[in-house]
């Protein structure tokens, strides 16, 4: 069959990574010092780039829920990880609105998350533990997967939604060699260096740490540079993809979409190679478009967007009508130069291992705890995102005005969504967020006390509810 007969028959097919953990600040493609992502810069040269795109409600099970479902945390009523139950009824997922438009969907590596709702077809990979010789080559192992379902699919008369949830950027950070050393050249266990020693303290995640990294290394640049290393190793195989894409003869029938669900926190904010705090590190995702004929090529977009912005846009560039009320709204006007709808500020949330929520404007960011968090910080700071865009020094005492202005801004937008939906924000009925069945924590120390990642096991168990490997197949 003739790409050309094959355009007259059907819909475009799409191809959606969705990378865990991957802060935009560390890929070269946005500036970055370091050349990491080599293969998908070069790919989104071929398409649009979107330059300030946020995921405001991390970390995972919420990030997926709005990015598959176009609507904010309020409209999915979803902001934990570990969120009770499964996605709500009242949301329909893009896996749904493609099946009911004679879709193929398949999903690589989500499996038993509430967010994955609506797939066909679910594989699974080995994502995270380590192999006998202590590296993960977690995108090679998705490729062995990803590959022969996207010829699969390729070959079938259905245009396909391939879904694939690369792990790389997720800690363990354990990339092969020569990706471990790639970005580093010192002595990780030099006596000498003390920068990891405050990690090591931090009860609730010393064993985990422990657990994969190297025995007695004590320079957190090390460490940096696996995260580095491993987006590196994953963009080189992520490159094998868009190889086999072309060499299907699929480029110019397939929507590809690359983007993440929440960024990712090193040793910044003592928060330590994790996904919580509702800080930049966190907050600041990639996304990038490619489309042939479609989408223009070489455009790089400095609006602000967010995560519950793709599922329109999706849709708009496969030719579908939904009839869904988005939260979020099509960026395809954005990508030709014409005004869309921008949203400067907005509300970010945080149930994964503090609860907290806040305001994000393009200048300040406001952080209100609901509960004493483990990290004894204070319950309300504010960051000058212009002056200070590391957030390092909280000025919440210094701008009481300030401070008064976004939380006012706050709570007015959380009465607004309230009405709009007739459901409570759920940052106030999740309160089972921490999985413990203890009510809200009265305390830093009650809940330094209470929370442990404990190993590698255990941090894939927090994520994934009913795993099972292989293929399950849904009618």
């Amino acid at each position: 069959m003739g790409k050309s007969e094959l355009s007259g028959r059907r819909k475009p097919n799409l191809l959606f990574l969705g990378i865990d953990s991957l802060r935009r600040d560390h890929m070269s493609g946005y500036g970055y010092a370091k050349l990491t992502t080599p293969h998908i810069d070069r790919y989104a040269q071929g398409g649009v780039l979107f330059e300030n795109h946020f995921s405001p409600s991390v970390p995972t099970t919420p990030g997926y829920a709005s990015m598959l479902t176009g609507m904010d945390c309020f409209g999915t009523d979803v902001v934990a990880l570990r969120h009770n139950g499964g996605l709500g009824g009242h949301v329909k997922t893009l896996a749904e609105v493609l099946n009911d438009n004679g879709y193929n969907t398949t999903c690589i590596g989500f499996t038993g998350n509430p967010s994955s709702r609506g797939f066909q077809t679910y594989l699974d990979y080995e994502g995270w533990a380590a192999d006998p010789g202590g590296r993960s080559p977690k995108a090679e192992n998705m490729n062995r997967v990803a590959i022969p379902e996207l010829k699969r699919l390729a070959a079938a008369d259905k245009p396909f939604f391939l879904f694939l949830r690369h792990m790389d950027p997720h800690s363990p950070y354990l990339p092969p060699q020569p990706f471990d050393r790639l970005f580093y050249d010192g002595d990780e266990f030099s006596a000498e260096n003390d920068s990891l020693d405050a990690l090591y303290r931090f009860e609730p995640f010393a064993n985990y740490f422990r657990s994969w990294f190297p025995e007695g290394c004590t320079d957190a640049r090390y460490i940096d540079a696996q995260y580095d290393g491993a987006l590196a190793y994953m963009d080189a195989c992520i490159g094998r993809l868009f190889t086999v894409l072309e060499e299907l003869g699929l480029e110019e029938e397939t929507l590809v979409v690359i983007t993440s669900d929440h960024g990712e926190t090193l040793n910044e904010h003592d928060c330590y190679y994790d996904h919580h705090g509702l800080y930049e590190t966190n907050l600041v995702v990639p996304l990038i478009l490619r489309f042939p004929g479609k989408v223009p090529a070489g455009v790089r977009c400095a609006d602000y967007t967010q995560i519950k912005d793709i599922m329109p846009t999706v849709l708009e560039l496969l030719g579908i009508e939904s009839g869904i009320g988005f939260d979020g709204s099509s960026l395809v006007p954005r990508m030709f130069g014409q005004r869309g709808k921008v949203e400067p500020e907005f509300y970010i949330t945080e149930c994964t291992w503090m609860r907290k929520h806040g305001w994000r404007t393009p200048e300040w960011k406001l952080i209100v705890a609901l509960e004493p968090d483990f990290h004894f910080k204070p319950a309300v700071e504010l960051y000058n995102l212009i002056r200070d865009p590391q957030e390092l020094r909280n000025v919440a005492e210094e701008e009481p005005e300030v401070v008064a202005m976004l939380r006012s801004r706050m709570e007015a937008h959380i009465r607004k969504r309230e009405s709009e939906t007739g459901r409570t924000n759920p940052m106030y009925t999740n309160l089972n967020w921490h999985g413990l069945g203890t009510g809200p924590f009265e305390s830093s120390e009650q809940a330094y006390a209470s929370l442990r990642i404990g190993s590698v096991s255990n941090a894939r168990q927090l994520q994934e509810k009913d795993r099972k490997k292989g293929r399950r197949v849904t009618s």
